[in-house]
């Protein structure tokens, strides 16, 4: 069963522009291995299309192998994948929304927040497994969806982080970095439930 750690909170409403155009922006920051085309970012950007967000994925390349457990690889692929980022997004022209959201999957939502940090982008989070890497840049309301047999990530510390930081967390009991358990009725569950907290928080 998914349980809440804390209580939903510091959501905000969008607006539009003149004529009716909405102006809300969904970026999504992959992880390493995770790409936007699998089951967390894919059907968050279905939910983001529905309600009018622009979705604009980023896609990283080149990263080294067997990054688990090894933190100057894990450093040098958070290094590349923020210079990715900033060339891919260079142009954006962000005063030209009303309500950004940035979906982050692991790494990405470290790469996502520091990102907003350092440009001084007023952007809300979704965060998917995020790291402990991921907290110590500050970002606007956000969610978290964690699952307690993350190997990438533990338990106490992002669930504290997360508390510090006002951020409901979701746990998934089992489940893995992919929010998966490896029975598959039950990650079709999870997921229906995962989507269904994307898309009130989306509204």
């Amino acid at each position: 069963m998914e349980r809440i750690n804390q209580t939903e909170g510091g959501n905000k409403k969008t607006g539009s522009r003149d004529g009716g155009e909405t102006a809300r922006l969904a970026v999504l920051f992959p992880g390493l291995g995770y790409t936007c085309d699998k089951p967390l970012l894919y059907y968050s950007s279905k939910l983001a299309v529905k309600h009018g967000y622009r979705v604009v994925p980023v896609g990283y390349a080149g990263f080294p192998a067997n990054v688990k457990g090894d933190a100057a690889k894990m450093r040098e692929c958070f290094l590349m994948a923020m210079e990715q980022t900033a060339g891919i997004l260079r142009d954006m022209k962000w005063d030209a929304y009303t309500d950004i959201v940035f979906i982050g999957k692991s790494i990405g939502t470290a790469v996502a927040a520091r990102f907003a940090g350092e440009r001084g982008i007023h952007a809300r989070g979704i965060l998917f497994t995020p790291l402990e890497e991921t907290f110590p840049y500050s970002c606007g309301p956000a969610i978290a969806f964690h699952g307690t047999a993350d190997p990438w990530a533990k338990d106490e510390p992002v669930e504290s982080a997360c508390r510090a930081a006002g951020i409901p967390l979701y746990l998934t009991e089992g489940a893995n970095h992919s929010l998966e358990t490896g029975d598959i009725r039950r990650d079709i569950e999870i997921m229906g439930t995962v989507m269904e907290r994307v898309e009130h928080f989306l509204r």
